[in-house]
C-alpha cells in the first residue's frame, strides 16, 4: 500500500504484471507488464517508487508509482525471489534463489 493508504499495489505472477488498485472504490486504475513471473514487490518510504522481482526474467524493475511507468530494469542472478526497500539508506535488497543477496543503491 502507498503511505497514504489509498492505493494497493500487487504483483500478478502468471501474467507478469503489477496492478494499482484504488481502495476508495476497489477499482484497478493501472497495470504494467514487468517481466516473466513477477513475484515480490516493495515500495519506497515516500511511496513514489515500486520495485518488483521478475523471477524467470532474472531482473528487477523499478516503477514510478503514480502512473506505473517503468523507470529502470536491472539484471540479477538467476531467479530473484524476494525484495525489500531499506527506508534508512534507500537501498533495495534482492534475494536470489541461488543463495545471493544483492544490494542496489537507489538514491
Amino acid at each position: 500500500m502507498d503511505p497514504a493508504g489509498r492505493y494497493l499495489y500487487a504483483s500478478l505472477n502468471a501474467p507478469g504484471e503489477v496492478v494499482k488498485v484504488d481502495l476508495t472504490d476497489d477499482r484497478v486504475v493501472g497495470s504494467v507488464h514487468t517481466g516473466v513471473d513477477c513475484r515480490s514487490l516493495a515500495i519506497s518510504t515516500d511511496g513514489t517508487a515500486l520495485y518488483v522481482v521478475n523471477y524467470d526474467s532474472n531482473t528487477i524493475t523499478k516503477l514510478r508509482a503514480s502512473d506505473l511507468s517503468v523507470l529502470q530494469t536491472i539484471a540479477t542472478g538467476v531467479n530473484p525471489i524476494g525484495i525489500t526497500y531499506d527506508a534508512t539508506t534507500g537501498d533495495v535488497w534482492v534475494a536470489v534463489y541461488t543463495g545471493q543477496i544483492l544490494v542496489f543503491a537507489d538514491r
